[in-house]
């Protein structure tokens, strides 16, 4: 395991983009999103109150389910739904092990979210995937992204970001009232050209709004690419070392060798995180999982 940042306190967020006009509404999340509460009540005066601390124990991870050759366990998703699990109860941060409480996946097939509900009793989940997506083998269903709290999620939503026709890729974004939190999950294909992936991220950035926020997954590229400068400016980067961008390598070769840094968590930047990635090869997936404890004050 690496050496995980310190925690540090951080700056006060800065404004995000505005909020997209619309969420594309192309297909159902499959009843698989999590059971509503409400939000926090306001003040008398019209004012939000304060939300309280909370601490977040998060996990973000492309987890390879799809059925094509490179995906180790895309053929057997029972052994990767018991990979998956056993990460989520048991992952490490800054030397210790943590269960985490929030997890953002990436190619994650619906017959492996039906599992994770199953094993994780008391979580809330939701499911959504491309209108083009790829199916899953074994009866698995569609391949896509998807959010798991140890919360109930309220307000989910799945939206198609910027792209030419057929290939829009999906966001998809739910509320944690008892954190007082909003939590988004997208993947970005590794193919889109700089103009196209800023505009995705932009889109990505106004969805996860100015308040306290968790988001991100697979975005394709390293962390340099200017297409995530809307990103960085607004938020903090759970990986990354001061102001740089930084950030252990996520992609796998097909040797296991960590390549490139392509998976990211965001956060409000008035936030303190500690974010480590596993030092050795990950066999269940052709990405390493990021895991971070995030403290809200």
């Amino acid at each position: 395991m690496r050496s995980p940042r310190a925690l540090i306190p951080l700056l006060s967020i800065c404004a995000a983009a505005a909020v997209v006009a619309a969420a594309l509404t192309g297909a159902s999340i499959e009843g698989l999103q999590g059971d509503g509460a409400p939000a926090p009540a306001a003040h008398a005066d019209g004012a939000a109150p304060r939300p309280e601390p909370v601490t977040i124990n998060a996990m973000t991870w492309n987890v390879c389910g799809g059925a094509e050759p490179g995906c180790p366990l895309g053929a057997d998703p029972a052994a990767l739904s018991a990979q998956v699990t056993q990460r989520m109860r048991a992952t490490e941060v800054g030397g210790r092990k943590v269960a985490a409480n929030a997890v953002l996946l990436q190619e994650v097939c619906e017959g492996h979210v039906r599992a994770f509900k199953k094993a994780a009793s008391g979580w809330a989940w939701a499911f959504a995937a491309p209108s083009k997506g790829a199916s899953c083998a074994e009866g698995q269903g569609r391949l896509g992204v998807a959010i798991g709290t140890e919360a109930p999620l309220a307000g989910v939503e799945r939206t198609e970001l910027p792209a030419p026709a057929g290939r829009a890729p999906v966001a998809l974004c739910g509320e944690v009232p008892s954190w007082t939190t909003r939590v988004c999950v997208t993947q970005l294909g590794p193919s889109e050209d700089a103009a196209g992936r800023r505009k995705q991220a932009t889109a990505f950035a106004a969805l996860a709004g100015t308040g306290r926020v968790l988001f991100g997954g697979d975005l394709g590229a390293a962390p340099e690419s200017p297409a995530f400068d809307p990103l960085y400016r607004a938020y903090e980067e759970c990986d990354q070392s001061g102001p740089s961008r930084a950030g252990a390598m996520t992609r796998q070769d097909w040797t296991g060798a960590a390549v490139e840094k392509t998976d990211y968590l965001f956060i409000t930047k008035s936030a303190a995180v500690s974010c480590s990635v596993p030092a050795e090869r990950v066999k269940a997936s052709d990405h390493r999982p990021m895991s971070a404890v995030i403290r809200f004050p």
